[in-house]
C-alpha cells in the first residue's frame, strides 16, 4: 500500500480491526463508524505510507483523551475539528499529514475527519498500533528529548450543561498531558485532542508505521467471515494476528470505577477455568489460576461469543459470553511509547500489578 482512497469499506474495516487492537480501550465502534463515515462522505481522505513524506515534513497527532465509561461524556465530530483549529491557530506551520494516536474502534480513525477538511493525507503510522491509556505512551518518546516543548489543544463537553471547554497547553510534555487529562474530567469525561507536530523522520523511527494497515487487515478478515457466525469471526482474528483464545466463558464479576479521567478495574471470566483481567482503560494483565498469561503491551481483548466482535472494558456486562484473545507483543506494530519503563511504571501504580519484567 502506497496510497489508498479511504471509502466506506475501509472505514468499516479500520474501525472493526481497530476495535480488536484496542485491547479493551480505544473508544466505541459506533463512534468510530460515525466519524469515519462522515469523513469519507465529506472529503474522501487518503491513507498514505509514511515513506512518501520528506524527512522534514510535519505531521500532527489526533487523539481522544478521557474515560469511555464516564456518565457525562459528550464529544461531537466538530470537537475534533475545533481542537485541530485551536492548535493551528496557536502555532503556524505547514502540515503534511495527520496520524492517529493509536488503534482502537474510535481511535484508529482519529484524524480522518480533520484530514478530509484540510485536504491532507492520513499517514499510515499511528503513534502506536494498539491502544494505550496515557498521553505519555502515545508521545513516541518525545518526553525524553531535552527541553522538548509540547503543544496540545483539546475541545469537548456538552454546551447545554455548561461542560464545553477549549484549551491549549504548552510546556513540558508530561505536565501538558496531565493538564489535558484534567480537562477531560472537567468536560464530563472526554475531549478531542490535537498535539505535538513531529517530522516524518522522527515518526518513522519512533512511531508505528503500518499500524493502520494492520487494523484494516484484521477488519477485512472480520467482514469476510461474519456471515459464518461468531466462531468464524474469532478464528479469522486469531489467524491474522497469530494469537490464541486463552479462555472462553462468561463475564462473572466486573468492577469499574472512573478515577482521574480513566476507567480502572477488573473483569473475571469463568469457563472451564477462571481468569481475571485488570484494566486501566485498556486491559493490562490477564491471569488464569494465579498464572500470568499476558501483560501489556501484549494484546488482551474480549471477543463476544455471540458475534465475535470485540467488547471493551467499558461495555462488558456480567453474564456475557466472551473469549479472551491474547496476542504477543511481537505480533503487533508498536511505537516507542508503550515500551518505555517510565510509562509502564505509571500503569503499574494504577492497577497495582507489575508490568515490567
Amino acid at each position: 500500500m502506497t496510497r489508498i482512497r479511504l471509502d466506506e469499506h475501509y472505514a468499516e474495516a479500520t474501525v472493526l480491526g481497530g476495535a480488536v487492537l484496542g485491547g479493551g480501550g480505544g473508544g466505541s465502534i459506533s463512534d468510530g463508524l460515525e466519524r469515519a463515515m462522515l469523513a469519507v462522505r465529506f472529503g474522501s481522505p487518503v491513507l498514505m505510507s509514511h515513506d512518501e513524506l520528506n524527512k522534514n515534513d510535519l505531521v500532527l497527532t489526533a487523539s481522544v483523551v478521557g474515560a469511555p465509561a464516564a456518565v457525562e461524556k459528550y464529544l461531537r465530530p466538530v470537537d475534533h475539528i475545533n481542537a485541530m483549529n485551536l492548535l493551528l491557530e496557536k502555532r503556524s506551520f505547514k502540515l503534511s499529514g495527520i496520524i492517529a494516536n493509536e488503534n482502537g474502534a474510535g481511535s484508529a480513525v482519529n484524524g480522518w475527519l480533520q484530514a478530509a477538511m484540510l485536504g491532507v493525507p492520513v499517514v499510515d503510522a499511528p503513534a502506536n498500533g494498539r491502544a494505550h491509556p496515557t498521553g505519555l505512551m502515545g508521545a513516541m518518546g518525545l518526553h525524553r528529548l531535552k527541553d522538548y516543548h509540547s503543544i496540545q489543544a483539546a475541545a469537548g463537553g456538552n454546551p447545554e450543561t455548561g461542560r464545553y471547554l477549549e484549551i491549549v497547553v504548552e510546556g513540558a510534555l508530561r505536565q501538558a498531558a496531565n493538564l489535558i487529562r484534567r480537562a477531560s474530567v472537567q468536560a464530563g469525561g472526554l475531549v478531542a485532542v490535537a498535539r505535538d507536530p513531529v517530522t516524518a523522520e522522527y515518526l518513522a523511527k519512533h512511531g508505528a508505521p503500518g499500524g493502520t494497515s494492520q487494523a484494516i487487515r484484521v477488519g477485512e478478515a472480520i467482514l469476510q467471515s461474519r456471515r459464518e457466525g461468531a466462531q468464524a469471526v474469532i478464528k479469522a482474528i486469531v489467524t491474522v494476528l497469530r494469537g490464541e483464545i486463552a479462555l472462553q466463558g462468561e463475564a462473572a464479576e466486573i468492577r469499574l470505577e472512573t478515577v482521574g479521567g480513566y476507567d480502572v478495574g477488573f473483569v473475571t471470566v469463568k469457563g472451564d477455568r477462571k481468569g481475571e483481567l485488570t484494566f486501566w482503560n485498556e486491559f493490562m494483565t490477564f491471569e488464569m489460576e494465579g498464572r500470568r498469561m499476558a501483560t501489556f503491551p501484549d494484546l488482551i481483548t474480549l471477543l463476544s461469543l455471540e458475534d465475535g466482535i470485540p467488547v471493551s472494558s467499558a461495555e462488558v456486562k456480567e453474564g456475557q459470553g466472551v473469549g479472551v484473545l491474547v496476542v504477543p507483543r511481537a505480533n503487533l506494530i508498536l511505537g516507542e511509547g508503550v515500551l518505555l519503563p517510565e510509562t509502564l511504571q505509571e500503569a503499574e501504580r494504577a492497577i497495582g500489578k507489575s508490568l515490567l519484567p
